[in-house]
């Protein structure tokens, strides 16, 4: 990989291309520069149907890497319950069906978890990233975070699950954190890491 990287990221989410250059800007020596993969829509869609993070990630990674020149990367993520077998796990963003926004998904993930106390309220956040190139896998990381429940939301940061994750070690939700915080802490941060440390030439 050359002193600086052109990573083409499959996905048409702005946002996560925003934290992806954080993170990528916050790890030198390796200069790596991310960009969405252009024009997303006219390649045709890949199905992220796999019951694991790990297999829709290599999968989308894969697919999209067969229509363009520059590496692809591709991610997986969600929150996983043990108390609630699992769930949401990859069905994150679907939880509360397709047409359902980020308090949605929250609702039905505290009326699911109603009546539980704070040893059953255990959860992770996980992220699997793939990165493939011409239809070559490459590397498959990947990233958690160990948490709980919160009863009611707390913060006004971040997304997604982020207002009802507690992190004990800061004593502060996901969503009270400071973005170089969850950068540091994320799940996504921890495998993306790991990727970046995959790219890093040895020394000489």
């Amino acid at each position: 990989m050359p002193a600086r990287a052109k990573l083409l990221l499959a996905s048409a989410n702005s946002g996560k291309l925003r934290e992806y250059q954080a993170l990528a800007d916050a790890a030198p020596p390796l200069a790596i520069e991310l960009a969405l993969l252009p024009d997303i829509r006219d390649y045709p869609a890949f199905d992220e149907s796999a019951p694991t993070f790990a297999e829709n990630a290599a999968g989308k990674a894969l697919h999209y890497s067969r229509f363009v020149a520059a590496p692809v990367i591709a991610d997986d993520s969600g929150l996983v319950v043990p108390a609630l077998g699992g769930a949401p796990g990859v069905h994150s963003a679907r939880y509360a069906g397709s047409q359902a926004g980020d308090a949605e998904r929250i609702r039905k993930l505290l009326s699911e978890l109603r009546g539980k106390q704070a040893g059953e309220r255990g959860a992770r956040f996980v992220c699997v990233i793939a990165l493939a190139e011409r239809g070559q896998m490459r590397a498959v990381v990947s990233g958690a975070v160990e948490g709980e429940i919160l009863v009611a939301p707390r913060g006004a940061q971040g997304f997604g699950y982020d207002p009802v994750f507690f992190f004990p070690p800061l004593d502060k939700s996901f969503a009270e954190l400071s973005r170089e915080e969850k950068n540091r802490r994320s799940h996504r941060g921890h495998a993306f890491r790991r990727l970046l440390a995959f790219l890093t030439p040895d020394p000489v």
